[in-house]
């Protein structure tokens, strides 16, 4: 798995009840920006606001509709192990991958905790690569990755790597090394994404991939180029992307709602995020556009979506 992941978001009715009909649309939408898979289930998708059967209905409906080549993971974690590994099991025959951050409530006191809630959860889809979602400015558990793999490798048979989303890049690098690159580490903080480029990252995984999707790939191209300037310059855009949506009532319900922008309504967000009515977010466009950003927002025509 690699490339850009884009963490997506649960659409939505007008009344918060699923809009699977949306899925469809969605993933040919990724695949033509060049995005190389789905994040199902995950913060951005509001998992912790989602039933358990809506998980569920999530994930299959992602498994029957995903385009050729395109990557699916499925994020099972919850709080509790019981309903993780009743979520695991179910994906094992929808995914690609599963992945599994760690408790937030009733938090983790060591990390031998972790590799145990992560073993218990990978070995309920023994076939299927798990991921551990290391996400600690939501859980908590801010524990070394670099021992974390080191413990955790040899007790977990079906471990392929960890969505790394912290901006500890010493720790990252340290996972990107370990044992001779073994371990797929996929960097998930949208707003460094530069930073992982020195480090050899090759795998990403990110809300904003689901906007600014050319964005991105211009930065890959600009670094590879060794035009650092520009590189940074892109780069900026993405930060200043999320600023802007963030100061509309936070970044998760703005952002969700800013895909109606780029064709691809997803609907409100459910509490305690905020959507965007229509006023707000011809302001963000209009912020956007002014920034030079617009111009590397991923939408397509729908007459240019191929199946």
């Amino acid at each position: 798995m690699n490339g850009l992941i884009a963490a997506t978001y649960a659409p939505m009715h007008k009344d918060t009840s699923l809009n699977l009909d949306v899925i469809p649309n969605y993933g040919r939408f990724l695949k033509n920006n060049k995005v190389n898979g789905a994040f199902v289930n995950g913060s951005t998708g509001d998992f912790a606001s989602l039933t358990l059967q809506e998980r569920k209905e999530l994930i299959t409906a992602w498994s029957q509709n995903k385009p050729k080549n395109f990557f699916l993971v499925d994020h099972v974690g919850h709080s509790s192990l019981k309903i993780a590994m009743e979520l695991a099991k179910n994906s094992s025959d929808k995914a690609d991958a599963i992945a599994a951050l760690a408790p937030y409530y009733f938090r983790l006191g060591n990390i031998n905790k972790l590799v145990e809630y992560c073993k218990e959860i990978a070995a309920c889809a023994p076939n299927t690569p798990f991921y551990y979602y290391h996400i600690p400015v939501l859980t908590g558990a801010n524990f070394s990755m670099q021992q974390f793999l080191e413990l955790a490798t040899p007790q977990i048979p079906n471990l392929a790597g960890i969505k790394f989303t912290n901006n500890d890049l010493i720790d990252y690098k340290y996972c990107k090394d370990f044992d001779n690159g073994s371990q797929n580490i996929l960097f998930g903080f949208d707003e460094i994404f530069l930073s992982s480029l020195p480090f050899g990252a090759n795998g990403w995984v990110g809300s904003t991939y689901n906007h600014l999707a050319p964005l991105y790939h211009g930065i890959l191209e600009a670094f590879n180029n060794n035009d650092h300037v520009l590189a940074a310059q892109l780069q900026e855009k993405s930060m200043k992307f999320v600023d802007i949506l963030n100061a509309k009532g936070g970044f998760n319900g703005a952002a969700k709602s800013f895909m109606q922008i780029l064709g691809i309504d997803c609907g409100p967000s459910r509490f305690p995020h905020t959507s965007l009515n229509n006023i707000e977010l011809e302001e963000a466009k209009k912020e956007l556009t002014t920034l030079g950003i617009m111009g590397f927002a991923s939408k397509l025509p729908a007459s240019h979506i191929t199946k």
